[in-house]
This record gives C-alpha cells, sequence and structure tokens, in this order.
C-alpha cells in the first residue's frame, strides 16, 4: 500500500561520500520513498584526520553533501558530526594518547560550535572502537566519551554513540554514563542497535536499530522513541554496506503493507525524532516545525 504523504520516511543513520555514489544515492532513497536523511560524517580520505584543520574541512565535506542533497533531490538532510572514536587508535600512535585525546576533544568542541550555529543537529559518531585495541585506548577513549557527554550537555543536543553491540547490562550502564554528565537518557542514541532490545532494558537510551527484515518485524510494534537506518556507507570498495540507502523506505512500505496502515510507522519516524531532537520532522517543502 502507498504510505500517506504527510508521513516521514526517515533513515536515521548513513553516510554519503564524494568519492562514491553521493546525491545520486539520496536520490535513490527518494525515489524509493525516503524523504529524510540524518547524514553522519566520516573519514572521506581513508586516513584519520591528524589536525583541527583536517576535521574542519572533514565536516565542511559532510555539510556539502547536505546542502547538495537537499538542493538536488528534495530530501532533508541533517548534520551529525564527531570525530570518529576509531581514529583514537591512529591517533595515538602519530601523536601519543594524550596527543589524540587532545585533538579528538578540540574536534568535539567544534563539532558543539556547529551545533550550536544550527549547522548541525547531534553530535556523533562518539564512543569507543567496536573492536580490540592496544594498552590505553580503551581509558583515553572513555575520557572522549566523557567529554562528548558534556559537550552535548552544554550546546543541548542528543549524542549518536558509536560502539560493539550493548546487551541489557550494556544500556544500563550507558543510561548510567549520561545521568553523570547530566544529559537526558532519552538524548542518547545506539547507533547501530543488531538486535531488539525490551523497552523497559534499553534504560531510556533510545536504540536506532539496523533495517533488517526480521528485525524491523520484531520491532514494529514497540513504542517510540526508536528509529531504523541502515549505516549505508557510500564506500566503493564495498558497494552495498552495511544496507542500501533504498532499504528503510522499503522497510517501511512492507510495514505498512502487512498491518494494512502505517500507523504504526509514526512512532519512529515522527513520535521519535519529536523525544529526541524535540522537534517534528515534515515531508520536505512544508517547513519544519
Amino acid at each position: 500500500m502507498p504510505l500517506p504523504p504527510d508521513l516521514p520516511v526517515i533513515d536515521h543513520h548513513c553516510h554519503l561520500s564524494p568519492g562514491g555514489q553521493g546525491v545520486g544515492a539520496a536520490r535513490r532513497f527518494r525515489a524509493a520513498g525516503g524523504t529524510h536523511l540524518f547524514l553522519a560524517t566520516q573519514n572521506y580520505d581513508g586516513r584519520p584526520p591528524a589536525t583541527l584543520d583536517d576535521y574542519r574541512r572533514q565536516f565542511e565535506t559532510t555539510e556539502q553533501l547536505s546542502q547538495r542533497v537537499r538542493a538536488e533531490t528534495g530530501v532533508t538532510a541533517y548534520v551529525v558530526l564527531a570525530p570518529y572514536p576509531v581514529d583514537l587508535v591512529a591517533g595515538a600512535i602519530a601523536l601519543g594518547p594524550d596527543g589524540a585525546l587532545q585533538l579528538h576533544c578540540d574536534a568535539l568542541d567544534l563539532a558543539g560550535a556547529w551545533v550550536r550555529e544550527r549547522r548541525a543537529v547531534a553530535l556523533g559518531e562518539v564512543g569507543w572502537p567496536h573492536f580490540p585495541t592496544p594498552p590505553g585506548i580503551a581509558e583515553v577513549a572513555d575520557a572522549a566519551f566523557r567529554h562528548a557527554l558534556s559537550v552535548a550537555r552544554e550546546v543541548d543536543c542528543p549524542v549518536v554513540v558509536h560502539s560493539a553491540d550493548l546487551d541489557a547490562e550494556g544500556y544500563r550502564s550507558l543510561a548510567a554514563e549520561a545521568d553523570r554528565a547530566g544529559v537526558p537518557r532519552h538524548r542518547v542514541v545506539k547507533h547501530y542497535a543488531r538486535a531488539r532490545v525490551e523497552p523497559a532494558a534499553a534504560c531510556g537510551v533510545v536504540p536506532s536499530y539496523l533495517a533488517r527484515r526480521e528485525l524491523v518485524k520484531e520491532i514494529g510494534d514497540d513504542p517510540a522513541p526508536w528509529f531504523l537506518e541502515t549505516d549505508f556507507l557510500d564506500d566503493p570498495n564495498r558497494p552495498g554496506a552495511v544496507l542500501d540507502l533504498t532499504t528503510v523506505p522499503r522497510r517501511a512500505a512492507a510495514l505498512a503493507e502487512a498491518a494494512g496502515s502505517a500507523e504504526r510507522l509514526w512512532g519512529p519516524f515522527v513520535e521519535s525524532v519529536e523525544r529526541v531532537y524535540g522537534w517534528r520532522p515534515v515531508p520536505p517543502g512544508a517547513g519544519e516545525t
């Protein structure tokens, strides 16, 4: 069944690259029925930034991509910025742990300034490398994450968390970190959630679920807030990774078809954005409220 024309269809986490499909992928997303993207920054030249100016240029590239997406496709692209937690591994080798942490915190401050200036809507991805790291990196990542939370508190924005998969204890620990930092739990989003978490077990942290077919069926009736995402990487060397950008609108259409109604989709696409970001998304052309 066709989706209602007043229903936003949102991919909460994806990447686009000027060296990949870029705006072309957003055009395919629009053709499939998508209306809004949360566009997370990434390292565009295959290596971690080594200076704050490197991060500034990276953020500017993300902003330029978002502007092109809106102008050329009609899709609304919200910018999400932060130094990637995995950068700390190479940074510690090149700059030493203290130098890597200082650069990371400076880049978080820069991202926070962009949020304050309304050039971005959230800090992300922040958190920890999702694989075993050399000695000392975990402590540096912990310190960087605490700084990310302090910036988010200061500029009053959500944080999008990159980490290994979380069980109930992991969500509880993440909620406790938010409490210590003074960041409301509902403004902490666990990106790349690959398994359903019972709403109570999430402890107020918001899962952004990878839009795999069976997982979407499992979570479809869960109360908001929760999101759907593809984590589309737009990497020419890894075509289609992680999920294609057309996946969320296709899953949305399938959910509506199976239920005979699109009513349940207002949870992830409208109520969740209102709860986490504080504003109501609307179809392109109608103006945000």
